[in-house]
């Protein structure tokens, strides 16, 4: 379980002012959760992510993982305590394979047949990318789907997704999108929180957050927070076809 508890994040702007970004938050993630944070641009959604993954350190108030106080931890020490980060832009890493990420992701002697079914499980033809370089040579949306396939290898204890459909085209989204589907599925005494503008995401999630100027604006599941999102009649049908 992942809690935050009044937590504020603030930085000096350009006049030397304080800008709150996040506002004294409080938010429970209970296990087996797939959580959807989405709002408006400029809200600070990717900030809370960056929080949750210690990438960003709070300036106020406490993060806890089942109840351990991980505060303190860098990005590295979250890692290990079980918390696993997607970035919006995957990194490339120049001189390493496929294998050698699912690999290092997975802590553990991987085998080539191991590796394989994960790269099959985000629809990735295994002998096409098992022993390429995850460089350039790789568009944004192989990149983000090998990137899911080391969350999977990794099996973290909470799992946070940065608009993972930024800057992949409409065909590799709809791959993504029945990852995403089959993850939630899959969940058991894991979370998975996913930052996006999506419906497509949005309507496969247990729970859905509003955030607005670094304030929850809503919280709640799926079928009560939807349509107020989209704000029409059919929103409420999705959801009904989801139940």
């Amino acid at each position: 379980m992942l809690e935050l508890r009044n937590i504020s994040f603030s930085v000096i702007d350009e006049n030397g002012e304080t800008k709150p970004i996040i506002r004294d938050l409080d938010l429970t993630v209970d296990d087996c959760r797939f959580l959807a944070i989405t709002g408006p641009n400029g809200s600070g959604k990717s900030t809370l992510a960056k929080l949750i993954a210690g990438i960003e350190r709070p300036t106020e108030g406490r993060v806890l993982l089942d109840g351990q106080d991980i505060t303190d931890l860098s990005i590295t020490e979250r890692a290990r305590a079980g918390i696993g980060f997607g970035f919006q832009q995957p990194v490339r890493f120049k001189g390493l394979t496929v294998f050698d990420l699912l690999r290092i992701a997975s802590g553990k002697k991987l085998n080539v047949s191991e590796a394989c079914n994960y790269l099959s499980e985000v629809g990735l033809c295994a002998r096409d990318y098992i022993n390429r370089e995850a460089n350039s040579s790789l568009s944004g949306g192989e990149l983000k789907r090998i990137e899911i396939a080391t969350v999977l290898a990794r099996r973290s204890r909470l799992t946070v997704f940065d608009e993972p459909e930024a800057g992949i085209d409409l065909w590799s989204f709809q791959n993504l999108t029945r990852v995403f589907q089959s993850m939630r599925e899959d969940i058991q005494d894991s979370s998975m929180i996913v930052i996006s503008h999506q419906e497509r995401i949005l309507e496969i999630a247990d729970d859905i957050l509003v955030l607005t100027a670094g304030v929850i604006d809503r919280y709640g599941p799926r079928d009560e927070i939807l349509p107020h999102v989209l704000g029409t009649e059919s929103a409420q049908s999705a959801c009904d076809r989801l139940k």
